[in-house]
């Protein structure tokens, strides 16, 4: 009997991550349930991440030493990010001023939260648009993976 998973983890485990387990679950490792169902081991799987389009911002922001790294990202980001609609970019810039005056943790904070978090990673229907650049191998696996 064929057996297929599809396995997705969000967090990063470090040593306990989902590509280790899944090595151990290969080599017949017998914790949790494979002992209970006698596993002996065997199998393959394919990793792949996700393609990231506004998170490659988040450790950026949160790793800025000063505001003119902030405002370098913040420059950035309007040219690349997909930002919140609940912000106003002319009201913004008509503001600018403020936000040099707010501490580097609120200035974090903001540039955090206008990131449109529905776009973290490139959408699979986006993977043709050139904005993105996904290269023909990754379009390839994607096309194999989805079975078209």
């Amino acid at each position: 009997m064929n057996h297929q998973y599809i396995g997705i983890e969000q967090l990063d485990y470090g040593e306990d991550d989902c590509v280790v387990r899944l090595q151990n679950v290969i080599n017949g490792d017998q914790t949790g349930v494979s002992k209970s169902v006698n596993w002996q081991g065997g199998g393959s799987f394919v990793y792949a991440e996700l393609m990231q389009w506004n998170e490659q911002f988040i450790p950026l922001i949160q790793a800025a030493a000063d505001t003119d790294s902030l405002q370098a990202i913040w420059s950035e980001m309007q040219a690349k990010a997909h930002l919140s609609y609940r912000l106003n970019l002319k009201e913004f810039d008509a503001h600018a001023a403020a936000f040099a005056d707010l501490s580097l943790q609120d200035q974090r904070r903001f540039l955090l939260e206008v990131l449109d978090k529905n776009q973290l990673y490139v959408p699979y229907s986006e993977r043709d648009d050139a904005l993105y650049a996904v290269s023909d191998a990754d379009k390839a696996l994607n096309r194999q993976f989805y079975g078209e």
